[in-house]
C-alpha cells in the first residue's frame, strides 16, 4: 500500500513538537528527557476544555499540530484515533467511587471513560462531519492504526489524520499495565502525492515476521518500549532523516509490517 505523509506531530518528554524534535530524531543532537508540560487544547471551547483529561488533551494537541503544519482546516479530514488503552485517571476515579459508600459516578467522568472520547472532543473542537474511527490494539496499536488509515485511503478517502497516544496509568492499574511515559504522535496521510508531501510510504504485510526496528539511542529506545504508541519512533526517526530508509514494526504477536520511506 502506497501513501504519502503531509504533516507530522509529536509530543513526549524531551520531544516537544515536530519542529523541535527533528534534530533529536535525526541524531543531530542528543536526546535529553524533560517533563512534558500538559498541553492546552486551544481548539476546544473553555467549557469543554475544563472537562477534558490528560489523554484527550494529548490527542488533540498532536492532531492539531499535524494539521496546522500543512495549513489545512481542522474540519477537512477523516480521522483514525488509536490508543492501547484509555484514560487511566478517569477509570481509576470511577473505580474508587464505585468501591466507596457513595456510588454516584459523575456523568462527565463516565463519558470521558469511553475509548472514543478523544474522537468526540475532536469533533466538537473542529466541527468536523467527516468519519472518525477509534481503535485499540494493545502493544501494537500504532501499527494497526497505520494499517487502518492506509486501508481507508486505498478504498475511499483522499486524506486521513492518524492520531496515536498513550498516557501512564495511576496505581494500582500502573502496577498491572505499565506505560512509562506519555507519548503522542499524529500523521496527516494522503492517497496521492500533494505539493505539501514530505515523504512516500510503501507498506508491506510481511509473510514471515522480520526483526523489528529499534532506536539507536538507548534513552529513546526505553521510551519506545515503555509506551505502546511510541513504537512509532523508528518511523518518525526515518522521516526526520529525510533519506530513503526501511523500518519494520510489529503489528501483532509474531507478525510485522515493513515500511519503505522515500522523501517526496
Amino acid at each position: 500500500m502506497r501513501l504519502f505523509v503531509e504533516g507530522i506531530a509529536i509530543l513526549a518528554p524531551g520531544l516537544n513538537g515536530w519542529t523541535a524534535s527533528r534534530a533529536v530524531l535525526a541524531r543531530e543532537t542528543h536526546y535529553v528527557p524533560a517533563p512534558l508540560a500538559p498541553p492546552v487544547p486551544a481548539l476546544l471551547p473553555a467549557v469543554e476544555r475544563r472537562r477534558t483529561g490528560s489523554t484527550v488533551k494529548l490527542a488533540l494537541a498532536v492532531g492539531h499540530e499535524a494539521l496546522s503544519s500543512t495549513g489545512r482546516r481542522v474540519d477537512s479530514v477523516a480521522t483514525v484515533f488509536v490508543s492501547s488503552g484509555n484514560d487511566g485517571d478517569v477509570i481509576n476515579e470511577i473505580c474508587i467511587t464505585l468501591a466507596g459508600p457513595e456510588r454516584q459516578v459523575s456523568p462527565t467522568r463516565f463519558h470521558n471513560s469511553v475509548h472514543n472520547a478523544p474522537s468526540g472532543y475532536w469533533s466538537i473542537a473542529s466541527h468536523s462531519h467527516h468519519p472518525s474511527t477509534s481503535l485499540c490494539g494493545f502493544d501494537w496499536s500504532f501499527a494497526l492504526g497505520l494499517l487502518e488509515a492506509a486501508a481507508q485511503l486505498k478504498i475511499d478517502r483522499h486524506e486521513v489524520l492518524l492520531i496515536a497516544y498513550d498516557m501512564p496509568y495511576p496505581m494500582p492499574f500502573g502496577g498491572i499495565r505499565c506505560v512509562a511515559e506519555p507519548f503522542g504522535t499524529a500523521l496527516l496521510l494522503t492517497r496521492d502525492r500533494t505539493p505539501g508531501a514530505v515523504a512516500q510510504l510503501d507498506i508491506t504485510m510481511d509473510g514471515h515476521a522480520r526483526e523489528i526496528s529499534r532506536m539507536d539511542d538507548a534513552t529513546l529506545e526505553r521510551l519506545r518500549v515503555g509506551n505502546p504508541c511510541a513504537r512509532a519512533l523508528p518511523l518518525l526517526a526515518a522521516l526526520a532523516l529525510a533519506q530513503p530508509a526501511s523500518v519494520t514494526l510489529e503489528r501483532n504477536a509474531g507478525q510485522t509490517i515493513s515500511i519503505s520511506i522515500r522523501p517526496a
